[in-house]
């Protein structure tokens, strides 16, 4: 009994100095947000004196480096639509293949998998000329299409959950008359909640914190076009760190909100999809 309570204590220890760890960029950055010292100040780990002039600057008085609400604006409009898109595709490609019967079905599911591990960043120099041909460099529009285009290909895991709905309950329906479409929505949907939250959670995360697309596609010098993974990367240059690094730890706590709140209203639909699947099964 001994042996396994000192076993438990040491495991417990272990993980509280790994969530220590963990915790010490996150506080610094927090604490750092509301400092009155705008720079980089690596003598004190809290600040001499505190202000909230760092997020008041963020809303308040943007200014030709610092326009936050413009960034905000933009990367939250490229994240809501991208989120819609991409969503239904990955819905509706996972239905496809889980619950319905075609030929080369089983070839395009391998070979949607094997596109899938092929590593963007490769492909990135030839989507940006497509885009450029098409005229949607610079623009939000193009941002979207990108992050949605290939949002099917991620399938595998929603799919995986419609395997696990009851065949019975498609038959039943398609007896009674009922269209694929019917099915999908009136059935497969209510009882999938938590791929839901997942497939929405995932969706909305890589547009939201995605620089290096972003980067590539607006070429624009205008802070007021960049999105905020833009905007946060430029106030830390060698030639601005000195006066906008807390600026940039209070814009960086402010990104974290919106991935928050997300996460809190979605839970409670995760935990009724998990709780009401079976009943409305």
């Amino acid at each position: 009994m001994n042996k396994k309570l000192v076993s438990l204590v040491l495991r417990h220890m272990f993980l509280a100095f790994l969530a220590f760890l963990w915790l010490i960029p996150i506080v610094w950055l927090l604490v750092t947000s509301f400092s009155a010292y705008k720079g980089i100040n690596t003598m004190h780990f809290f600040p001499e004196s505190f202000s909230i002039d760092n997020y008041v600057q963020l809303f308040a008085r943007p200014d030709t480096v610092a326009n936050y609400p413009s960034w905000f604006k933009n990367s939250m409009i490229i994240g809501v639509f991208t989120c819609i898109i991409s969503t239904s595709f990955v819905l509706m490609v996972s239905y496809a293949f889980s619950c319905m019967r075609f030929k080369a079905r089983k070839t395009l599911m391998s070979f949607s998998i094997i596109l899938d591990m092929f590593p963007g960043v490769l492909s990135m120099i030839a989507v940006y000329f497509v885009m450029k041909l098409l005229g949607l460099t610079n623009s939000i529009v193009g941002l979207v299409v990108i992050y949605s285009a290939g949002s099917g290909l991620g399938y595998l895991i929603c799919k995986g959950f419609f395997d696990t709905i009851p065949v019975s309950l498609r038959e039943s329906a398609r007896l009674e008359g009922a269209s694929e479409f019917i099915i999908f929505t009136r059935i497969i949907i209510p009882l999938s909640k938590p791929i839901i939250v997942y497939t929405v959670i995932n969706s909305f995360l890589s547009p939201w914190m995605d620089f290096v697309m972003a980067k590539l596609m607006i070429r624009s010098k205008n802070p007021c076009d960049w999105t905020m993974a833009m905007g946060l990367f430029n106030l830390v240059q060698k030639s601005l760190v000195g006066d906008y690094f807390s600026v940039f730890c209070a814009g960086g706590i402010i990104v974290a909100i919106p991935i928050s709140i997300l996460f809190l209203i979605m839970q409670r639909f995760y935990i009724e999809g998990i709780t009401g699947g079976a009943v409305k099964g």
